[in-house]
């Protein structure tokens, strides 16, 4: 019996220090847990877009025949002065992205309205007539190479590039059309921009192109109130064009 008191006035005591002994113990310590990770910004998939911006179209004249049959082909070359078509553009893009790491590759085609209107007066017809050239439309189909960094991308573009040219020539003491060409001239574009991805599917950007047109012969009709339709004088057109464009994008999918 003794014993068993004993051991009972042992637990009793055993019971009463254990609070006291865990209120002795520090308080434990917490750590805050580590931020979650941004997630990188995603530039792959299919995106669709709108832009516009300004244009300019150099042209340059060579007057190669004249005077209807008389001279048309005849080995003649006469320069015929120089003017810039410049005005206002916009358009629409359709493109597709992959993105590997930083690295951004992707594919887009472009079709864009276009407002590029200049003239000179015709230096080899003497004055007689003001030489107005109109880029009324171009299109481009490119591939692009871009770098990334999360949300922002610099890239290259490269392709074919297609314009319509629309000529006149213009009597100087009237102010009547007295010839007209029309023309669709195909080229090479290089290009670079820069775009930033505002919403996870939406990116703003600004892109400079210049395209490659090279040489284009043109063969003028005599408008009908002259007699026409009929040709008067075929030229030699040479001349790029310079595009600056403001481009909105965006893209389906996450």
């Amino acid at each position: 019996m003794k014993k068993i008191l004993t051991a009972t006035v042992a637990l009793v005591a055993f019971g009463l220090s254990a609070p006291a002994s865990a209120a002795d113990l520090g308080s434990r310590m917490y750590t805050k847990a580590p931020a979650p990770m941004a997630a990188m910004y995603n530039w792959s998939g299919l995106y669709i877009g709108a832009n516009g911006g300004w244009g300019r179209a150099e042209n340059c004249g060579t007057l190669t025949g004249a005077f209807g049959p008389f001279l048309v082909g005849g080995g003649i070359s006469i320069p015929d002065g120089c003017h810039d078509a410049d005005g206002g553009t916009l358009g629409a893009q359709i493109g597709y992205r992959w993105q590997m790491n930083s690295w951004v590759f992707g594919i887009e085609a472009q079709g864009n309205w276009a407002d590029f209107n200049g003239s000179s007066p015709s230096a080899a017809l003497l004055g007689v007539l003001t030489n107005e050239t109109e880029v009324n439309s171009f299109g481009m189909i490119t591939g692009q190479v871009g770098y990334a960094w999360n949300n922002a991308l610099l890239y290259v573009k490269g392709g074919a590039a297609v314009a319509r040219y629309e000529y006149a020539g213009i009597l100087a003491a009237t102010g009547a059309e007295f010839d007209t060409a029309k023309d669709t001239q195909w080229g090479a574009v290089l290009g670079v921009g820069l775009e930033y991805g505002f919403a996870p599917n939406w990116s703003i950007g600004i892109e400079y192109a210049h395209v490659f047109m090279g040489d284009r012969d043109v063969a003028f009709d005599v408008s009908p109130a002259f007699g026409g339709p009929g040709v008067f004088r075929t030229e030699t057109f040479d001349g790029d064009i310079d595009l600056v464009t403001l481009r909105l994008n965006y893209r389906f999918g996450r």
